[in-house]
């Protein structure tokens, strides 16, 4: 079992298995397959060790993955509360942010229903 980015990649196809590392998805898992040489078909416990690392360093030098994507993307939406923009706002308060309607959806952001007590005329 091939270890990138601190990730242990299952037993699957290169360009698959890539995929587990958060911020990579199938095209740029194919387009390190042609960079470095690799096809994209193989199974992973088909690779060297040689090809292994050539994995490693392709990602290592020319993508942002992992604990570092997950920190630039939790401190631009840190700024974007900061200055009280109204995605920022919208951060803050739990609401959908790219203009979705929420009046009937939206649960996932919202959260479970919350009964709200003399609805009456």
């Amino acid at each position: 079992m091939a270890r990138i980015a601190g990730v242990d990649l299952p037993n699957k196809h290169v360009d698959v298995a890539l995929t587990y590392i958060y911020g990579i998805g199938r095209s740029s898992a194919k387009m390190i397959c042609k960079a470095i040489g690799i096809d994209p078909e193989r199974s992973i416990n088909d690779l060297t060790s040689e090809e292994i690392n050539k994995l490693r360093q392709e990602i290592e030098s020319d993508y942002k993955v992992e604990g570092r994507l997950r920190t630039e993307t939790s401190l631009n939406i840190k700024r974007l509360m900061d200055i009280g923009c109204y995605r920022g706002v919208r951060h803050r308060r739990g609401l959908p942010v790219r203009g979705q309607r929420t009046r009937t959806n939206s649960r996932t952001r919202k959260g479970k229903r919350k009964t709200v007590a003399g609805k009456r005329k």
